[in-house]
């Protein structure tokens, strides 16, 4: 069973672009789960339980080749994550001028995505209309949680990256049913072992999240709830 895709990383633009009539990313992996980010993409992080950063990720085809590249706003908080994307610094030879151009028309630019394990849903928030949409979590998901995930790590070597000693590691997430994630991670030791880097691969495309300006504090636990004056997207 697996639960996790390359949509972690690629989902909260989707639905925006969608709206706008295009799939900017059409040729990337199909998502494994509805909600993207969830409990064995958390896992990765090990004992760190709050932290913020920046991020960029890179998906590349079977040539290396960049197929997109995303920078985002990141913060996590006891189990509960939140990705922030400004479209305009999104690249991808599919985001076109016009359609970014449609999307600040629009208002939805911006997005911001609410992992709520607690709460078994995803929150899609589009600031620029005070909307949101509601993802719940799927089936295979909330089971996988709630029997409990365990991570395995088998080290790979030594390495250096942004100045960083790093461990380099084979990650195995699993459920009682077998492996949902499998990963490889540079695990900073001067930075309690935070993933500075990520690498997951699906069929012929590789994924690389790299995480910059690494602080372990508290972000405020606002920043993972819906504003009230939002309304609920149909």
């Amino acid at each position: 069973m697996k639960i996790f895709s390359f949509r972690v990383l690629l989902w909260v633009a989707l639905p925006v672009v969608l709206l706008a009539g295009q799939a900017a990313v059409a040729q990337l992996p199909s998502a494994g789960s509805a909600t993207g980010v969830n409990a064995a993409f958390v896992k990765l992080f090990g004992s760190v339980g709050a932290f913020t950063a920046r991020a960029e990720t890179r998906v590349l085809d079977r040539s290396q080749n960049q197929l997109v590249r995303i920078p985002m706003e990141f913060a996590s908080l006891d189990g509960k994550v939140r990705l922030g994307i400004d479209l305009s610094q999104v690249q991808s030879k599919d985001f076109t001028a016009s359609t970014l151009a449609s999307l600040k028309q629009a208002g939805m630019d911006r997005v911001v995505s609410i992992f709520r394990p607690d709460k078994k849903v995803t929150y899609i928030i589009y600031p620029g209309v005070q909307s949101y949409q509601e993802l719940a979590q799927s089936k295979g998901e909330t089971e996988a949680a709630e029997k409990g995930l365990k991570l395995e790590k088998s080290p790979l070597g030594k390495d250096t990256l942004d100045g960083h000693p790093c461990v380099k590691n084979k990650v195995v997430v699993k459920s009682s049913k077998g492996p949902v994630l499998e990963a490889v991670t540079w695990n900073a030791t001067d930075l309690k072992d935070f993933p500075i880097q990520i690498e997951m691969k699906e069929k012929d495309n590789t994924v690389f999240m790299h995480f910059t300006d690494v602080r372990f504090v508290k972000a405020d636990a606002k920043q993972f709830e819906v504003p009230a004056a939002y309304g609920r997207m149909k």
